[in-house]
């Protein structure tokens, strides 16, 4: 209702008739009100455009740090399981040559 109400204020008080000039193309006798209201409608669909264009434009640069997301946590993954080995590694070491991990002198 609303904008229903703004369109019959708009053309209500925007009825003369102009020219409109595109390009090579002239238009003459044209309601104002259409002009007006087919500049908003044109103006909306640009900034419709300029939102998809930013939103594909984000959503590529989201997908490029996901995958650099997920590798690091492979690396991090990777990491944990060599320091476990080694920690194995170190116990039987450690048992082997008759040190106690609580020993002072122990490296």
């Amino acid at each position: 209702m609303i904008v229903g109400s703004m369109l019959v204020y708009v053309s209500k008080f925007n009825f003369q008739l102009v020219s409109v000039n595109l390009g090579f193309y002239v238009f003459e006798g044209i309601p104002l009100f259409y002009v007006i209201i087919a500049s908003l409608l044109v103006g909306l669909m640009l900034s419709y455009v300029a939102y998809l264009v930013n939103s594909i434009s984000n959503s590529f640069v989201l997908r490029g740090k996901n995958g650099e997301i997920k590798k690091n946590k492979e690396e991090a993954l990777e990491l944990t399981k060599r320091v476990h080995q080694l920690e194995i590694k170190n116990e039987k070491l450690g048992k082997d040559s008759g040190i106690s991990p609580g020993d002072r002198n122990a490296l």
